[in-house]
């Protein structure tokens, strides 16, 4: 016998050893791997973003996480002509972190941005040391056009603080350049929605916050990992649902964070409840395993919108698609 392959039969074996590893990166992306223990943010790290970014914000001590929350109260939003608050979804955020061997840190945020906007914050992220990661809408049918910027960096917490202060030093994000929040509606979300009937659909308690209310959603199937920091809820790998108007007629947009093989199931589960996709794409680069992250949109009774969001969770977490087996089965 020959030692040597004939060309046919090398790339038969190439081929096989290629779908053996990727069956095999399947399975390993769907499995959640050991939790790291990131380094939390001391007292002063925590001080000084807050200081930088002139707004107090949230620790996260489980998840040793700081963010802050950045709404764009200069905004009036329609949908379709009808007023939405500003807590339904135009309200971004940032978040700083430790990597998991506490030699630097990440920071992340999403940027509510009209169409104007995007172009000139994008060259001075880019000008203060901050890179992109993805640029798209959340909705369809918005007065005025919104989209949506995530600006990553690394760096210490200070660091990342001061250039992202001043990033957004000649834009309406700063907190110094909003206006004041406007004043408490006259119902809040506890008054305008069913909040038992809810939970008990989706499974788990929302918040309150001012005339929406929202549900967040880890993936904590998944052990997610970008530039050596663990991605988590408090730093953008989660799924929502925010709801507007009223327990009858209600408004409904999220998001859903899934896996490459978990786009299509949702896709399908979503449109059977009548509910609209308005985006597709990703949220951040480098990540392993790879998130993908789905925009929809409804109208109708809130139970009924809230079903379709739980019906689009259970699609998660259901485990590795066989290799192949995406495209309906198609063979290469």
């Amino acid at each position: 016998m020959s030692h040597f392959l004939s060309r046919r039969e090398a790339l038969r074996a190439t081929a096989l050893l290629g779908a053996t590893s990727l069956l095999r990166l399947d399975e390993a992306q769907a499995a959640p791997g050991p939790k790291g223990k990131t380094p939390p943010l001391t007292a002063a790290e925590i001080a000084g973003i807050e200081a930088a970014l002139g707004k107090k914000g949230t620790y996260h001590e489980a998840q040793a996480t700081h963010s802050t929350s950045l709404p764009r109260h200069d905004l009036q939003v329609s949908i379709k002509g009808e007023a939405v608050p500003t807590s339904f979804g135009f309200g971004g955020w940032v978040a700083i972190k430790h990597t998991l061997d506490g030699k630097s840190a990440m920071l992340m945020s999403d940027t509510v941005l009209r169409q104007e906007e995007v172009n000139p914050l994008m060259s001075a992220a880019l000008a203060n040391g901050l890179e992109i990661g993805a640029v798209h809408n959340h909705f369809f049918y918005e007065e005025p056009r919104i989209f949506y910027m995530h600006v990553h960096g690394m760096g210490s917490p200070a660091e990342l603080a001061a250039k992202f202060a001043a990033t957004l030093k000649d834009s309406r994000l700063l907190p110094a350049n909003q206006p004041p929040a406007p004043a408490a509606p006259a119902q809040t979300g506890k008054e305008l929605f069913d909040l038992p009937a809810l939970d008990n659909v989706v499974g788990q308690p929302g918040a309150v916050n001012g005339a929406t209310y929202k549900y967040t959603v880890g993936r904590d199937d998944l052990r997610v990992v970008m530039m050596n920091t663990e991605m988590t809820t408090a730093i953008g790998l989660n799924s929502w649902a925010a709801f507007a108007g009223t327990q009858a007629n209600a408004h409904i947009a999220g998001d859903i964070a899934m896996l490459e093989h978990e786009v299509n199931p949702v896709i399908k589960t979503l449109r059977a409840h009548q509910l609209e996709v308005v985006a597709v794409h990703n949220h951040m680069l480098f990540d392993q395993p790879r998130m993908i992250f789905l925009h929809y949109y409804g109208r109708g009774p809130a139970a009924q919108l809230a079903q379709g969001f739980r019906a689009a969770l259970d699609q998660l977490g259901k485990g590795p698609q066989p290799h192949g087996h995406g495209m309906g089965g198609m063979k290469h």
